[in-house]
C-alpha cells in the first residue's frame, strides 16, 4: 500500500488554504445557477455562457480537490517550537551572498512560497541546498542564471 505523503506548512499557509476552499464552496451555487441561466437560454451547443459556467465549474472541483488533498496531508509546523543551528522547515536564514550582501530567507511549504516576501519552498534549488546546513556553511546553488554561492550567517526560529 501507498503511504500519504505529508505536506509540511505552516499554521499562517494552512490558514490560507482553508479560507480559500471555503471561498470555492461558496462559489458552488452560484456556478449551479449560472448553469441552470444558461440552460434556459435554449440550444446548449452554441451557447457561450452554459460553456463558460461548466468550464468554471469544472476548475473550481478540480481546486476544491487539491486543496483538500493537501490540508488532509498537512502537517503544521511552528517555527517558534522548534530550535537548533541546521537549517529546516520553518527556519528564517540570513545568508551572504558572493558580495557579503545579507538576504533572508524564511523555508515554507510550496503553498506558501512568494520569493518577492523572502519565503523560498523547502522543494525550490535554494530551499533544497540550505536544508541541513548550519551557520558558516558555504552553500552552492544552481539556478536558471548560474551557480550561487552563498555563506550561511545566520539561522532563526521566529
Amino acid at each position: 500500500m501507498a503511504t500519504v505523503e505529508k505536506m509540511p506548512m505552516l499554521a499562517e499557509g494552512y490558514q490560507k488554504l482553508s479560507e480559500e476552499l471555503k471561498r470555492l464552496k461558496a462559489e458552488r451555487p452560484l456556478i449551479v445557477d449560472a448553469i441552470e441561466e444558461a440552460r434556459a437560454h435554449g440550444d446548449l451547443s452554441e451557447n457561450a455562457e452554459y460553456h463558460a459556467a461548466k468550464e468554471r465549474q469544472g476548475q473550481v472541483e478540480a481546486t476544491i480537490n487539491d486543496i483538500e488533498d493537501k490540508l488532509s496531508r498537512a502537517q503544521i509546523i511552528d517555527p517558534k517550537e522548534l530550535s537548533g543551528d541546521k537549517v529546516v522547515f520553518g527556519a528564517t536564514v540570513t545568508l551572504l551572498d558572493e558580495d557579503d550582501k545579507p538576504v533572508t530567507y524564511q523555508i515554507v511549504g510550496q503553498t506558501e512560497a512568494d520569493a518577492s516576501k523572502g519565503r523560498i519552498s523547502y522543494n525550490s534549488p535554494i530551499g533544497r541546498a540550505l536544508i541541513g546546513r548550519k551557520v558558516d556553511e558555504e552553500v552552492e546553488v544552481s539556478v536558471p542564471a548560474g551557480d550561487r554561492y552563498y555563506l550561511v550567517s545566520k539561522v532563526e526560529f521566529i
